[in-house]
Parts: C-alpha cells; structure tokens; sequence
C-alpha cells in the first residue's frame, strides 16, 4: 500500500518507469510516506542508514559498483544538509544519485516553523538538476510533478554525462496513512540523441510508419534553411501528417496550414476538433502563436508529443511530453525520410485542410483588419515584415503574404516594449531589403524613443494602427466597464505625427477608407527618399468587434458549439472571471451531457429558443457539482 500524498506517488511510478530500484534511506518523520511506501513494494530494495553523510556515502559506493542510478532520502532541515559532502563527491566523480529531500509546506519558511530550512536548491552548483515539487492540489499540478521529476531523472545521464540530481518534496501536512493500492498512470519522457543506438531511431521511424495521424507543428522560427524546407516538404509526402506554421515559422511550404483562424476558441468546432486529433503531434522551433496550442493543451493524454529540441530540455508545450529528440530539425526530418515504400495517402490532411478552408473572408469595412490586410498581401517579396504583438500579428496570419518575407516577432516573451527598437535593428542589418513593421499604438508609444535613432534608412516603412488603446482587451472579452478604458485599455488620444515628422520620416495618415486607400500606394513605394511612417486611424472597440464577427461568419455550427458559446457567455456574466475557466472546464468533462438530456427529441426551432434556458440549467447543475466536489 502506498501513501496518499499525490506527489510520492508520482515519484514512486516513475522511479519504476526508469528503472531505478535501490534507495538507501535514513530514520526521519518527513520522509516516513516515502519509506514506507517503497519498503512495502517488492520492486525496491531498500538499504538503512541513519546518519546522512554515511547514508550518502554508502550510495555513492553502491551506485559505483551497480553502475546504476541509487535514491538516497532523509527528513526535513539539518538533515538534509549532512548530505553535501557525498553530494559533491558525487558530481565531480559522477556518479548518479537521486537526492530526496522531505520538507515542510512552503508558506511556513520563515515563520518560525519547527524543523524548516530553505532546502531548494540547496546543493547548488554540486547537481545536475534540482527541483522542486509542487503540493498538487488539481490535474495542472500532477502534470507539473510528472514533467519536473522527468526533467530530474533524465539528467542523471544525459549523453553520456552522469551526476547527481536533486528533488525536494514539499508537504503542507503530516501524512501516515497508507491507503492507495495502486500507484497513478504516469508519463515517462524519453530522450533520444545522436548517441543512441541505430536501434531506437528504428523503432521511432516504424512507429510514424503506423501513425494514421501525424501532426507537425512549426514553431517560430528567424532563420530557416532551404534544406529543413525540403526535407518537411517530403516528410509531408511520404507520412500521413499535416503541417501546421504561421508567417513567424519562416517555411514557404504550400501544404503548410495556417490554423490561426480555425483554431481560436471563438471559431473553433469542438466536434470537429474531436476528428482531427492526432495519433502524433512533433514540434520544433519557439513561440507557437496558432490557437492549436490551446486545443493541444485541452486534449492532451490523447495523443504522443515529439518534441524537437538541440539542447535536449523537457519544453512541455501541449501537456503531453513523451519524447524529446536531441538534435537539430534538419537531421531529424532527413533521418525519419530515410524510407521506402510508403506515401501519405492525405486523408488527416484532406480534413483539416477542408476545416480550414471553411473560413469565410468578407468585403471588411474600415478597420485594422482592413488596414493590415492590404499592407501584408502587397509587401513585395525578399523583404522584411516585423509584427509586433497580439493584433499585428493575429490579423497578418489572416492572410497570405508573398513568398521569401522574413517575418519576425518578438513572442519569446510577449512584451510591447521593443518592437520597434528590434525592427529598426533589423532593417539596419539588411538595408538593401524593404523593410516593414505592423504596430499598434501602445506598443509604439512605449517605445518611441527609437525613431531617434540615425541609422534609420529609407528602407524602412512603418504602419501604426491607432486605435486609441488597447483592443486587445475587447478581443479577449477581459474589458469590464467604462472604468476598464482608464485602467485596462489605457485609452487616450495621442498621435505620432509631431514626433514622426521631427525625426525625418514622411508622415501619411488615414481616417476612412478613402484617405487609406490613397496612401497605401506611397506606403508601399520603395523609391522614396526617406523612411515612411502611415499612421492609421480606427475605433479599437469596433476593430475587436470586426474580428469576432469575423470568426462568426465563417464558424462551423454544431449544437454542441451553440451551447458551448452561450454557456461561456452566461457563465461570465453570472458567476465572474474567477470561476469561468473552472465552470467550463467541468462542462467540458461531462460532456454536455446535462444539455444534451434536455435537448434530446426537440426540433431546431425549438433548439434555438430553449438554448438558453437549458444553458442556464446545465451551469447551475456544474455550479453546484463545483461547489460539492471543491468546495
């Protein structure tokens, strides 16, 4: 029988997935639901040794002669401090030890708290790894628990390089009852590297070669070279995938799709998305944009995540990390192409190509959309398209641009604070390309400052959307009221032209369709003797507003979306913000079953009327089920 504490549990499985079995173990209370947990399970063999710094010793010696990884665990505070000195003999021998160390709950460090010492990452320099394990209290948190002691375990050898590494496991209670006969489902990461065996890179190939559902997904990507093109372009002709990027990938792929549209929550049919689950998802690159990593994330357990990355780390992007393949995209894609006789039959593509061709593109009245559209589908190609954040770049995947136009973004971290200084860097470096930066008003007038600059040459054309704040908030349905303008959207009324103009731009401007309309071909001239500045402006509140009837148009309806769009409405409205995300997460676990009950034999009239009335049911109904079970 095992203990109840979530967090041993999980460490105990995959101690077991990863085959290590011999724990050396000091007398101690914190560490008592390890103990007796492991001492009670036939697959451990467990050692006794009641002072630390020899319990640590002891194990160095023994992982030494097993040339196998060895746990060594103790209790809570000074206890865990007796373990330096074995701890650094081990990392400069290196040697792998699994350091275990018992502690108390997070909020008491500091207050006085009997036995509590600040035990994170307390060996330092002297491990491989440290890290520190949440107290789960929900699926997030266990999710988190598996992906750090992956991270942990997987360092003990890492391309040949073996050492000790540190896990820390926190409590916020004194637990001794041993009631759990069986240990939770848990998920091991594996790594593969160019130092494995032929062998292991065999069994991954003959396992895509079974795949009916292989999905890529192409994270952002600055520099990409015309070999990883060819070689996704004939990953894609010989399995059954589908290829999944966006302008910031940088691939000029023709089968690539662009799901930032059909992936949004506003737009996306979740009966739909049930069918174009995939058996694999392999990813490579950075920042994914794309609203597939939200869909990803809400299905995940449902499918393999491959994950590409040179320096091996564990980057958990969909909740569903199982591979990591240590080495470059290139080599990686020209490897698993390495095959004969097979070819994609197209039928996963055919769906979601067809899914995403179901978007519907109207004649757009004035707007950012309108605005941004017109700029990205006329940037000549060979030149250089920086899109600043949310907006910019959302609205510019809408539509296609030329080919060879290296797009960037700053969505390593999502600030507003340096687009324009970033793309005025980028323009310098290749003054002989046209260069083009889409940015919104908050985001220029943070940083402003860099029209000042003297190296801006008149390759650079700038287009600002002023709509006097942040839309963004009205998008993402966070403005409140009135006082959201003031604090939320930062709503002003500031223009760039005097600051525009005194650094030597040429200033256009546009407040209609007509004044756009005649600007945009002196925007987009190449032939001008100063760089171009085309200050734009709209309503933000109508420019959120032009993007959701967007999605409205072209979405895909199933019953099953109706209820689900007027459920996130009402809840909203009814229980606020901070129970939204749980209210809907327990609607999407049970199934729409309390909706469906009620909607069962009647008419779509009927359908249509009731809708509301049986939305309002079915979140009173998982309300109350919250409240019972969570309390």
């Amino acid at each position: 029988m095992y203990t109840e504490i979530k967090s041993y549990q999980i460490l105990i499985a995959l101690l077991k997935k990863y085959g290590i079995r011999h724990c050396v173990l000091s007398a101690g209370s914190r560490n008592v639901p390890f103990v007796h947990s492991v001492e009670a399970d036939e697959d451990f063999k467990c050692y006794s040794v009641v002072d630390e710094r020899s319990a640590g010793y002891f194990a160095l010696g023994l992982a030494q002669e097993l040339n196998e990884p060895v746990v060594i665990s103790c209790t809570a505070s000074t206890a865990s401090c007796n373990y330096w000195p074995p701890v650094a003999e081990a990392y400069y021998q290196g040697v792998p030890i699994v350091i275990l160390t018992s502690d108390r709950d997070p909020q008491m460090l500091g207050q006085r708290e009997d036995q509590m010492i600040n035990q994170v990452g307390m060996f330092d320099r002297h491990v491989k790894k440290s890290v520190n394990l949440p107290i789960i209290n929900n699926r997030n948190d266990e999710i988190y628990c598996q992906r750090l002691i992956n991270e942990a375990l997987l360092e003990l050898n890492h391309n040949g390089i073996t050492g000790p590494v540190h896990i820390n496991i926190p409590t916020n209670s004194y637990n001794i009852t041993f009631n759990v006969n069986k240990l939770p489902e848990v998920r091991k990461i594996d790594r593969v590297s160019l130092f494995d065996k032929e062998k292991i890179w065999k069994e991954k190939q003959e396992r895509l070669i079974k795949a009916k559902k292989i999905l890529v997904v192409c994270g952002q990507k600055s520099n990409t070279s015309s070999k990883l093109t060819a070689d996704i372009h004939e990953f894609f002709e010989k399995y059954n995938s589908t290829i999944i990027l966006d302008h910031m990938s940088n691939l000029n792929l023709e089968e690539g799709i662009n799901s930032i549209i059909c992936m949004e929550s506003d737009y996306i049919d979740y009966d739909r998305m049930k069918q174009l689950m995939p058996d694999i998802v392999i990813s490579f690159g950075g920042q994914v944009f794309s609203g597939i990593k939200g869909q990803l994330k809400n299905n995940y357990g449902k499918f393999e995540h491959w994950l590409i990355q040179e320096d091996g780390s564990a980057i958990d992007l969909f909740k569903g990390l199982t591979n990591i393949f240590e080495c470059s995209a290139e080599y990686f894609f020209e490897y698993m192409n390495n095959v004969e006789g097979i070819s994609n039959n197209e039928e996963y593509y055919t769906k979601f190509k067809s899914y995403s061709d179901m978007v519907i593109y109207p004649e757009y009245e004035y707007s950012s959309i309108y605005a941004i559209k017109n700029v990205v589908e006329n940037i000549p190609e060979n030149s250089i398209l920086h899109l600043s954040i949310n907006d910019s770049i959302r609205i510019s995947n809408y539509f296609n641009i030329n080919k060879n136009i290296k797009t960037y973004a700053n969505i390593g971290t999502y600030g507003i604070d340096g687009c324009l200084s970033s793309f005025l860097g980028q323009a310098c470096a290749s003054k002989e390309k046209q260069s083009y930066l889409i940015i919104g008003d908050l985001a220029f007038f943070y940083d402003m400052n860099a029209l000042r600059l003297n190296m801006i040459n008149n390759n650079v054309h700038i287009l600002l959307i002023n709509n006097h704040g942040g839309s963004e908030f009205y998008y993402n349905h966070t403005w409140i009221n009135e006082l959201s303008d003031k604090h939320t959207t930062a709503r002003h009324d500031t223009k760039a032209e005097g600051w525009v103009k005194s650094n030597g731009f040429e200033y256009l401007s546009a407040y209609d369709k007509k004044s756009y309309d005649e600007n945009l071909k002196k925007f987009l001239n190449n032939k001008t003797d100063k760089p171009i500045f085309f200050e734009v402006f709209t309503e933000m509140k109508d420019d959120a507003k032009n993007i959701l009837k967007f999605y409205k148009l072209s979405r895909p309806t199933s019953l099953k979306t109706t209820v689900m769009s007027g459920a996130k409405k009402y809840i909203k409205k009814s229980f606020g913000q901070e129970k939204f995300k749980k209210i809907i997460n327990a609607f999407k676990e049970q199934n729409g079953t309390v909706i469906c009950r009620q909607l069962k034999g009647l008419d779509d009239g009927i359908i249509k009327r009731s809708c509301i009335d049986c939305v309002k049911d079915a979140c009173v109904f998982l309300e109350e089920q919250l409240t019972c079970s969570r309390g």
